[in-house]
């Protein structure tokens, strides 16, 4: 199958970008402050139809922007998140209920442990149908009673966002301890969790990467060869390669959802051996020269675990062969689903 590339011009504010996308694909963008953007980023990455989210700055009138300034209240910009995604798959209305979800709408002095006015919540539209939207859904939540006092964020006009730096993108999966223990201690995560109802909250699970000196205390020696240094375990000697039972497997790091034992076969090579993945999403393909040939390594995106290679020598429907190593994977029975917390997958068996 050809593939034809399109190219947008995503231009924000006088910082033009030129994206390679699919023919089919839209791209749009949004920016949301919501407080420190480490804890913005992880929801709105889950996303399916998200494509890249980025911590910044935004809403200041100074024509540039660093941690140090920002940081330190100098400066009138925003702690801010932008999010370019495809509105055929996600929409804006989705993008402000997650953003909701994520902090205290009546603070107007900050968020959480986080005092000051770069702490502030604000919703930053890009044109007039995201400010008609942002402006129905703060209606909407002051009329829900979920809270006593007013809805303090603001709704603001397009504004230049400036990338904050290298070491706060992504900064749970880099930092995973520092991250969870700020989290917790500054107060966001008891919050959110009392004022947002579970059946409300809507939230995916966070799929992070702990830090390297948690992984060696969690995972055994073969599954830290394999999943950080690229080892491959013995054949017909796994955990998994005859499993038979319904369920599915999740990266032994991170918990990500990866296969599902509909799509499990006997291919006879001694590894658990999966025609698909249960979510396409949660992996990616890179080019593997080892071993004096080319083939196609699988890693998890979020664990960044290596998991195995995929070969074109699969049966039907899809012909290919995902040959996974088992120390790289966590079984979740299907009885188990929901006290795992994977509940959402039982309807797939």
């Amino acid at each position: 199958m050809s593939l034809t590339f399109t190219f947008l011009a995503v231009l924000l504010m006088g910082v033009g970008c030129v994206t390679p996308v699919m023919a089919n694909e839209q791209r749009e963008v949004a920016i949301f402050g919501g407080g420190c953007f480490w804890c913005m980023e992880p929801p709105f990455q889950e996303l399916e139809g998200v494509f890249e989210v980025t911590a910044g700055y935004a809403g200041g009138s100074k024509e540039t922007a660093d941690y140090q300034q920002v940081s330190s209240g100098r400066t009138d910009h925003y702690e801010a998140v932008r999010v370019v995604y495809d509105p055929a798959k996600v929409s804006y209305a989705q993008l402000l209920e997650v953003f909701w979800h994520q902090i205290d709408p009546t603070d107007g002095g900050g968020q959480f442990a986080d005092r000051g006015s770069q702490y502030k919540t604000a919703i930053f539209y890009q044109n007039e149908g995201q400010k008609a939207l942002a402006e129905k859904s703060k209606t909407d939540l002051a009329a829900s009673g979920l809270f006593s006092g007013p809805i303090v964020t603001q709704i603001l006009p397009p504004v230049p966002f400036y990338e904050a730096e290298e070491y706060h993108q992504d900064y749970y999966r880099k930092n995973y301890s520092h991250y969870a223990a700020y989290k917790e201690g500054s107060g966001r995560k008891a919050f959110l969790e009392k004022a947002w109802p579970q059946k409300r909250m809507q939230q995916k699970k966070e799929y992070v990467k702990p830090a390297d000196e948690e992984l060696r205390r969690r995972l055994t020696p073969l599954q830290y060869k394999v999943t950080q240094k690229e080892a491959t375990e013995p054949a017909f000697h796994n955990e998994y390669w005859e499993n038979k039972e319904e369920g599915i497997y999740v990266d032994v790091v991170s918990g990500e959802p990866l296969f599902s034992s509909r799509d499990k076969f006997a291919s006879g090579t001694g590894w658990p051996s999966f025609t698909r993945p249960l979510e396409e999403k949660n992996v990616v393909e890179k080019k593997d020269r080892g071993f004096f040939t080319v083939r196609t390594e699988i890693r998890s995106v979020h664990g960044d675990s290596h998991l195995g290679h995929v070969f074109d020598d699969g049966p039907m429907p899809t012909g290919l062969r995902y040959c996974m190593n088992s120390a790289a994977l966590r079984f979740i029975p299907l009885s188990k689903l929901e006290e795992e917390g994977y509940g959402e997958y039982r309807n797939r068996f």
